[in-house]
């Protein structure tokens, strides 16, 4: 998994201080306000932003067939502030048990468990960030929803 031309990658640059962007990762109150595609909500954020502390996130969003939950894991490898925060990323159920990402409708070949990795560098009180989600490819639904959420990420450091 350390190709990554072929995983899902986003640059962007913010016109915002890099504790700000840093903060927007790391304090559960801000993750919940732009992570996720559109229309989705983050109903529960869990942070222990320790190496090796876990994380569990709950996204919902409403389908017609009513609302959808999907629970996810992982836990801090590098923790690096404010420069660079790689995790991990699995699918769990509410308890925190991991589930194979088929279980929540994903394509045959998704991997168990993925790895995220933001690094951000501060230049005239600009923060250019660089994410890449190893085990999610390029071109997928997956990407589609991190550009949804970089723009809300966005949207709140400039309002």
């Amino acid at each position: 998994m350390t190709d990554d031309s072929k995983w899902a990658r986003i640059e962007r640059e913010f016109d915002a201080p890099i504790t700000a962007v840093w903060d927007m990762w790391t304090k559960p109150e801000n993750f919940q306000n732009w992570y996720g595609p559109n229309g989705a909500s983050i109903p529960t954020c869990e942070m222990d932003l320790t190496i090796g502390g876990a994380r569990k996130i709950c996204m919902a969003m409403q389908t017609p067939k009513g609302e959808m939950r999907m629970w996810l894991t992982g836990v801090y490898k590098e923790i690096t502030a404010p420069n660079r925060l790689v995790y991990t990323e699995a699918m769990c159920d509410a308890d925190g048990t991991l589930i194979p990402p088929s279980a929540m409708g994903m394509p045959e070949g998704t991997p168990d468990v993925t790895e995220i990795i933001v690094d951000l560098t501060e230049t005239n009180g600009k923060t250019r960030m660089v994410m890449i989600h190893r085990g999610v490819p390029t071109g997928t639904a997956g990407e589609g929803g991190w550009k949804q959420a970089i723009e809300k990420m966005a949207g709140l450091l400039a309002g």
